[in-house]
């Protein structure tokens, strides 16, 4: 992270639930100092619209230090709207998209969540999540690899991103 001394890095992590992102994030963002945000949380948890967080971000792209955002960025249009904000702020934004395959994330809800009806509303809600567009270019990590593999490959996305 520390080759990028031009542009404040913004980290966008998405995937299906329960495929390994908050993991991913969380670790990521204490191995490298980010600072982190959920935005699952804040919508759930602190009940913030849409339009607040987008304050809320754009508050934070003041600080112009790198962070790490999962939740709230499934759709194209979610990621274009932050992409946007942080653009605005001098950022250069990469997209992380961590895949994990079906059974596992069931087997992981299941887990989780104790009953196979909470499981299927939590896996039927990420119908909703889009696949990049390809001009986002994702860095496409696997839910299943270690955090060390994961993070390797997200930094060596980031060094190519830099040299395009």
């Amino acid at each position: 992270m520390e080759g990028n001394k031009t542009k404040p890095r913004l980290l966008l992590v998405f995937g299906a639930p329960c495929s390994g992102k908050t993991t991913f994030a969380e670790k990521f963002a204490k191995k490298y100092n980010l600072a982190y945000y959920n935005l699952d949380e804040l919508a759930d948890e602190d009940k913030f619209s849409r339009e607040n967080i987008l304050r809320i971000l754009d508050l934070i792209s003041r600080t112009h230090a790198n962070i790490i955002i999962e939740g709230g960025i499934g759709t194209e249009k979610d990621r274009t709207e932050i992409r946007n904000v942080f653009r605005a702020a001098g950022y250069e934004p990469a997209l992380i998209w961590v895949q994990t395959d079906l059974a596992t994330i069931r087997t992981r809800l299941r887990i989780r969540h104790k009953t196979i009806a909470k499981a299927k509303k939590i896996l039927d809600s990420a119908e909703s999540l889009e696949a990049p567009a390809e001009y986002e270019a994702p860095i496409i990590l696997s839910g299943k690899h270690t955090f060390e593999t994961q993070s390797k490959h997200t930094l060596a996305g980031l060094a190519d991103a830099v040299k395009r």
